[in-house]
């Protein structure tokens, strides 16, 4: 309904001209404060000394739909109708609003003298309750919260005085649900308003007037407003009581046997334990079977320990310093992480006698960083489960209020819920709500009234709730399970507690939050005033509850003694490695991936057709007409097509392929249209979702995305890790935008497996090359991702073709591939192989065009003596070599040029310009890990040549830093010279990575390639 969608503080004026009595005119003062009687607020009223007006019957049909739409009016037209043929045809709740509305006296007692103005105030107090009942509940657990009561929850505001109470009014409202239901509708004031504060202004502060869904709402309302929701049974309340026992109890142990440690304990928090058993419980009731996990570090142990039952005793033994992982052979342990950051998966019974699977996963400290990631490796889940429905994975974020309203990738993610290939139909968002951000006040660090107000622009339901009241905090957590499984879409409980200690234990709270401290110093534990409220209940006896707490104690002094001789055999957090997949320390068979002749022709037929009725963009055409051109010719096959290939082929092989980031359908440039789209109709049509018959819908996705590089990227993460047989890429508008997620890169993708033994083979595309377009449309920052690279720059590794496990043990691969084909074969070597590994593509935009950048059909597949094959067969290139056919030793070449990247064919393009014989150029196709085998091959090649390093970037970026110090240690190992042995040629130190005036790029670039072919040395070092 319209009056019910719109605020209730607009129109003010004509708002309280409703509300008010004829004659009364309201002064409101800056501070409400309950008057004698709890309903009334402080409001002083003047009257103008007016007689009032005496009500007049108004036909039903001029009630306005202000308050009641057309079907309401509709409704109350054909009661009165069959009320005026029989008065005992309808409910006597109707006969006597109906004798009001018509001046008739009641037959009986009940509603007397109710006018539309007075059912219009009624109608208004109880949506003021609906909408802001929250203001009034109480949720801070220390009271310290002073917040201002609105003006619309007082009845006097509404123009009803303390002798209305007892009055009888009729409140329903057609197609409503919860406290405006037609059914019964007569009710007094009194019990209206107790209703109403019970149901809103208690432990639970409700915020949903915003959803914009009537059938969204009608659902809450009938759950909120039911005068029974919070009454749980003896034997509920017990295991909850149970649950919080051990909540508490952990954390007093901890606090006893570790006194000095860092530990980010939950204490003032310790509902948040049980009130996500209860979701869990809950949610598995509901047909969930997997939930996925991602929280901050404060409480993370006594989730680890008492949701997914990671055992004690490991617990216990991690704060031992002298513990690490005893080295095994062929066991990678890599360099581990801080306690409070690990991750788990365990299989969790229910007291529903249900199983459901759980998976926290891994984090660093950067508060929120994680958040994405579940959500990806939740919509994994339900892909591989084929969980169409998607009920039976679900996603679970634990928040801190500073970081989910400081935190955009928060919002990131919260803005991904609803695109159709990012969605995981609703995720649960729980923060855990200290009412301080490490040191800085609410006040301090955001500009909202909650700390969740960003989740309502999704209309999510929000659930504030005071975490000293278990029951409460039980409850909305298991409304927010049944939420999710009933609307599909995001859910907020809000627990506002607090933090018993500093940040962390070692931490001193008083010199910022003084006032704070004192109270919580004082305050009771959430334990002792949930036992307190059982005793008096006599649901429970002292007896009872000591037996239990001293059962708990006595569990947690014997796992703590087993720790002392506990040994970590292995990294007991890792989930598990993949089935048959190796770690860095277990070798692993280099695989060619080439591809049968006949098996690219018919993919590539397949990928190259649209449909006969189909209507493409006449340029969209002319693409696909060449592309099939390049299949039957064999020829010419560009960058767009090589990749399509790759894909199309892995497919076929049973693999699933999904490539996401902001324009990837058309491609930033224009060049994949992997999504044509009918000129005429608008339908969309996606060649590579038709390779096989009966093709799963998603098995290949292509999918635009929001322009996010956090959130986006941080998903993608997410959903790599959770199966290997896929092969999923990211990519960047433009190389430079990716930064906005560096995070990502630095905390997850590039040292992941160090820390948490977790691998991904995540592809990412970066844009990047040096074509005049400015300082943002240029660098994909490539000595960033080269600077985090861990390979020895000064140790050559075993490099035997049949023993080499280079990329097993680096972190991961760095390419600025040139060619077609072999950017088909980086690709599919993503996935043939036994492990898996991130790939940081500098991929061409230039070059997706150029007129030398093609490749042939022959360099794709695996037949003996085509272009491509080599002495072990069709694969990745890591370096080519000179294209002039230069035997094995040439003697005549005085300059060897190293480059990677396009830089290339401009210097090609020059050698021939200029006549140039005695220069080779070889490309590093992959700069990381460093093909060492290779570029001391070409060394020997070139016995008497200068080496020299060309790049487009300037000296402090770009590849040089990474290349030269691995480049003098080949040097070195042939007795070939040192680091001035190695010169460079490229742009200048520089702050910006580029130049934003076109003929300076013009100068520049010309420099280089006279530089590069000058007949005189290159002086070091340039």
């Amino acid at each position: 309904m319209a009056w019910f969608r719109s605020s209730c503080n607009v129109a003010s004026l004509a708002v309280r001209r409703i509300r008010s009595p004829p004659g009364v005119m309201y002064q409101m003062e800056g501070r409400i404060f309950p008057s004698k009687h709890r309903y009334f607020h402080a409001t002083v009223c003047t009257s103008k000394g007016q007689p009032s007006p005496v009500p007049q019957s108004v036909p039903l049909s001029r009630l306005s739909d202000s308050f009641l739409d057309g079907t309401s009016s509709v409704y109350l037209e054909e009661l009165q109708r069959a009320w005026e043929a029989d008065p005992t045809s309808v409910d006597e709740s109707w006969d006597i609003f109906f004798r009001n509305f018509t001046g008739q006296p009641p037959t009986a007692s009940g509603v007397s003298g109710q006018t539309i103005q007075e059912s219009m105030r009624l109608l208004l107090l109880v949506r003021a309750y609906q909408v802001n009942g929250h203001m009034k509940a109480n949720l801070d657990p220390l009271s310290l919260e002073q917040r201002e009561i609105p003006a619309e929850l007082d009845p006097a505001v509404n123009g009803f005085a303390e002798a209305d109470l007892d009055r009888e009014f009729f409140i329903g409202v057609w197609r409503m649900s919860g406290f405006l239901s037609n059914n019964r509708p007569v009710q007094t004031l009194r019990s209206i308003l107790t209703r109403l504060e019970q149901a809103y202004c208690g432990s639970i502060g409700y915020e949903y007037m915003h959803i914009d869904d009537r059938e969204k709402c009608n659902w809450l309302r009938e759950r909120i407003e039911t005068p029974t929701q919070l009454q749980h049974n003896t034997e509920r309340r017990l295991v909850i009581l149970d649950r919080l026992i051990w909540s508490t109890q952990f954390e007093n142990f901890l606090a006893t046997k570790m006194k000095t440690a860092k530990r980010f304990g939950l204490e003032g928090g310790e509902t948040l334990i049980p009130g996500m058993k209860q979701m869990f419980d809950r949610a598995a009731d509901l047909g969930v079977e997997s939930i996925i996990v991602g929280m901050p570090h404060r409480g993370r142990l006594n989730v680890l320990g008492n949701v997914f039952r990671k055992p004690l005793r490991k617990i216990f033994s991690e704060f031992d310093k002298k513990s690490k992982p005893v080295e095994e052979v062929g066991l990678y342990t890599g360099t581990g992480d801080v306690k409070y950051h690990l991750g788990t998966s365990y299989d969790r019974p229910t007291r529903g006698g249900k199983h459901i699977h759980l998976s926290l996963v891994a984090n660093p400290s950067h508060l929120e960083a994680v958040d994405p990631v579940v959500i990806g490796k939740t919509r994994a889940k339900q892909y591989y489960s084929n969980d169409v429905e998607r009920t039976r994975n679900m996603g679970v974020l634990i928040h801190g209020d500073g970081s989910f309203a400081g935190q955009g990738v928060v919002y990131e993610t919260l803005h991904l819920s609803a695109l159709p290939n990012y969605t995981t139909d609703g995720t649960i968002h729980v923060v855990v709500n200290n009412q301080v951000a490490f040191t800085t006040d609410p006040r301090s660090g955001r500009s909202s009234q909650y700390c969740t107000d960003a989740a309502k622009a999704l209309n999510a339901p929000i659930f504030h709730v005071n975490g000293d009241d278990m029951d409460a905090v039980a409850h909305v957590c298991e409304l927010a399970a049944e939420w999710r499984q009933t609307f599909h879409s995001d859910v907020v409980v809000d627990i506002v507690c607090y933090r018993r200690f500093g940040h962390n234990e070692i931490d001193e709270p008083f010199f910022t939050q003084p006032k704070m401290y004192k109270v919580i110093q004082k305050h009771p534990s959430s334990l002792e005033i949930y036992k307190t409220k059982l005793l008096e209940s006599g649901e429970v006896t002292k007896e009872d509850i000591d037996r239990m707490q001293k059962k708990v104690d006595a569990i947690l002094n014997e796992e703590f003694l087993n720790s002392k001789s506990y040994v970590q055999n292995k990294r007991d957090w890792l989930s598990a490695y993949w089935q048959g997949f190796k770690s860095p320390e277990q070798l692993s068979v280099i695989q060619n991936t080439g591809v049968n002749p006949d098996v690219l022709k018919a993919v590539g037929k397949a990928i190259t057709v649209l449909p006969d009725n189909f209507k493409p963009h006449k340029s969209v055409k002319r693409v696909y007409e060449e592309r099939a051109r390049m299949i039957e010719t064999g020829e010419g096959l560009d960058w767009a097509m090589g990749e399509a290939l790759a894909f199309a082929t892995l497919l076929v092989e049973g693999n699933h392929v999904r490539l996401s980031g902001q324009d990837v359908e058309r491609g930033t440039f224009s060049h994949r249209h992997a999504m044509v789209h009918d000129q005429e109709t608008g339908n969309k049509y996606c060649p590579l979702a038709h390779v096989m018959e009966d093709q799963n819908e998603e098995k290949f996705t292509v999918s635009n995305s929001s322009l996010s590089e956090f959130g986006v990227l941080g998903f993608e993460l997410g959903y790599s890790m959770e199966n290997p047989d896929a092969l999923v890429l990211w990519e960047a508008q433009f190389g430079d935008f990716s930064n906005g997620a560096q995070v990502i890169f630095d905390q997850f993708l590039s040292s992941g497996e160090a820390k948490w033994l977790r691998q991904s083979g995540l592809v990412v595309l970066l844009p990047h090359g040096y074509d005049g377009q400015g300082p943002e449309h240029s660098s994909a920052r490539l000595e960033r991702f080269l600077q985090m690279s861990d390979d020895d720059p000064y140790v050559i590794p075993e490099m035997d073709p049949t023993l080499r496990n280079q990329i097993q043990k680096c972190n991961w691969q760095v390419v600025n591939v040139t060619t077609p084909a072999n950017y088909f074969h980086v690709l599919r070597r993503q996935v043939h192989r036994d492990f898996r590994k991130p790939l940081i593509v500098m991929s061409p935009k230039n070059l997706l065009r150029y007129k030398f950048c093609k490749s042939n059909l022959s360099e794709f597949d695996d037949v003996q003596g085509h272009p491509g094959f080599d002495k072990q067969g069709t694969r990745f290139k890591r370096l080519i070599k000179d294209q002039n056919d230069h035997s094995e030793v040439e003697k005549g070449i005085r300059r060897l040029i190293l480059c990677s990247g396009k830089i290339y064919y401009e210097l090609d393009e020059e050698r021939k310009r200029v006549e140039v014989n005695d220069i080779a150029i070889c490309r590093v196709e992959q700069l990381c890990p460093f093909p060492y085998d290779l570029i001391r091959r070409e060394l020997h090649r070139y016995p008497n040549a200068e080496v020299v390093w060309c790049q487009e970037e300037p000296m402090n970026m770009g590849a040089y830093s990474y290349i030269a110090p691995r480049l003098c240690t080949t040097l070195k190992a042939l007795g070939r010279g040192s680091m001035e042995d190695i010169k460079y040629v490229g742009r200048v130190p520089s702050a910006a990575t580029a130049t934003g005036f076109l003929q300076v790029h013009q100068n520049e670039q010309a420099e280089i390639l006279q530089r590069a072919m000058q007949p005189e040395p290159v002086k070091y070092p340039y």
